[in-house]
């Protein structure tokens, strides 16, 4: 099932017992010419018909040579309704981000955050639909990264020859407030993805800003289901 490339997750679970893992790599370049790299792997594991767990760990850093660990997060999807006339397939994701990235080097905020994002998923034809709206409480004084945010985002899929699909999204973060607050941005994402088998899926594609202060990004990435690791 799986969640990449977009911003957006859809509100399907891995099969109870199954173990999945997602990782992909990112690239961002800003208007002053610095750059990010991003790398990160989140590893799902089916825990019942409508429950799985996350666990996401990311890398970054200003060039390759220097990318390390950031801030875990956990969470915890739950799928409530399965085709519901007006929500469609509809889950809650929560979750938590502990601070265990280096603030100092930049990968940490220093903060503890609690997540909550509600999930709407559901196919029009022969194209699916996903539609997340996301809210996080951080802890701290604002400085180091704004108390509140939230997210939204509208993603798309399909199939455009036997095993080649595509994959488009519109994201954006509204503004935040507080000694860390920015401006309201968004962008839209698009791309191709290739599944050689059931198991695997590849994919890769652009981020191009919308408005706001939002980068240009190039990304590539991977999902593997590895398989049964329990009964």
């Amino acid at each position: 099932m799986p969640e990449r490339p977009t911003v957006a997750t859809h509100a399907y679970t891995v099969a109870p017992g199954y173990i999945e893992i997602e990782a992909g790599v990112e690239s961002d370049r800003f208007d002053d010419g610095s750059r990010t790299f991003l790398f990160g792997t989140n590893t799902k594991i089916g825990l019942a018909g409508h429950l799985q767990l996350g666990i996401l760990v990311p890398f970054q850093g200003g060039n390759p040579g220097h990318v390390g660990a950031g801030d875990v997060t956990l969470d915890v999807k739950w799928r409530i309704l399965d085709n519901d006339p007006v929500l469609g397939n509809f889950a809650l994701l929560p979750a938590v981000k502990l601070a265990t990235g280096p603030t100092a080097l930049g990968r940490g905020t220093g903060t503890t955050d609690g997540m909550i994002t509600l999930i709407s998923s559901r196919t029009i034809g022969p194209v699916s639909m996903d539609l997340n709206i996301g809210y996080t409480r951080r802890s701290g004084d604002g400085s180091a990264a704004p108390r509140d945010a939230m997210l939204w985002t509208a993603s798309f899929g399909g199939s455009l020859y036997r095993r080649v699909g595509w994959a488009f999204e519109c994201y954006g973060y509204p503004a935040t407030s507080g000694p860390a607050g920015q401006g309201a941005y968004s962008a839209l994402l698009f791309g191709p993805t290739f599944s050689p088998s059931r198991m695997l899926v590849f994919d890769t594609g652009a981020i191009v800003p919308l408005a706001g202060d939002q980068s240009y990004g190039l990304y590539a990435g991977v999902v593997w289901n590895a398989g049964r690791i329990a009964h």
